[in-house]
């Protein structure tokens, strides 16, 4: 059977983010985890650039560290044992992106999740520190009563921005079953050219 052209969320971030990211920028992973997404930000950006990777689990940080030196790519990552909401104290540079992957640690524990009121401080403070025409990605998990109750949070809170500060979009299956995980896209927006006669 061939490959569906349809990606899950994981994959269809990556196309985002290829298409968007160069080396030297500065990045966010606001969700460690086991180090995946932070590894693939460490290599989109590369030794020059930078990216701030956030965790409260000693244990996440842990298993992203050891991803990031097997792969080389140690040297620009920053790992923070912080709630993400907290991102703002820690960084002070403009972000061409950010990364969350909201819900629980796989492999983990199942009752240590990512919750809907931090969530959406952590997204906002992001938001803040997007450059224009950065993007900022939500993996929201509705399966679980924790992820429901989070992934409706966010999208009230997302639902109330301003079209002209950012543009957000849902990507989501819609038959399939279980209740799957989807993704929020945020983009921020560029200043609208001057117009007139400068003189």
């Amino acid at each position: 059977m061939d490959t569906p052209f349809l990606a899950p969320p994981a994959v269809f971030i990556r196309k985002l983010l290829n298409a968007c990211l160069k080396t030297g920028d500065s990045v966010l992973d606001g969700t460690a985890g086991n180090g995946h997404d932070t590894l693939f930000l460490a290599q989109c950006v590369g030794a020059s650039g930078r990216v701030f990777a956030f965790d409260i689990q000693q244990s996440a940080l842990d298993n992203t560290s050891a991803r990031l030196k097997s792969a080389g790519c140690a040297g620009q990552v920053s790992l923070i044992r912080a709630g993400h909401e907290r991102l703002a104290d820690y960084i002070d540079t403009s972000l061409a992106a950010a990364v969350f992957n909201f819900g629980y640690l796989p492999g983990g524990d199942k009752q240590v999740t990512t919750q809907a009121d931090t969530s959406v401080a952590a997204l906002a403070a992001a938001c803040k520190l997007l450059r224009p025409g950065g993007l900022l990605t939500a993996t929201l998990y509705p399966g679980h009563e924790a992820g429901e109750r989070e992934a409706n949070t966010v999208e009230t809170w997302a639902s109330t921005l301003s079209q002209q500060d950012v543009q957000v979009l849902r990507y989501q299956f819609i038959n399939q079953r279980n209740r799957p995980p989807y993704l929020l896209v945020f983009e921020k927006c560029r200043p609208a050219p001057a117009t007139g006669n400068p003189l």
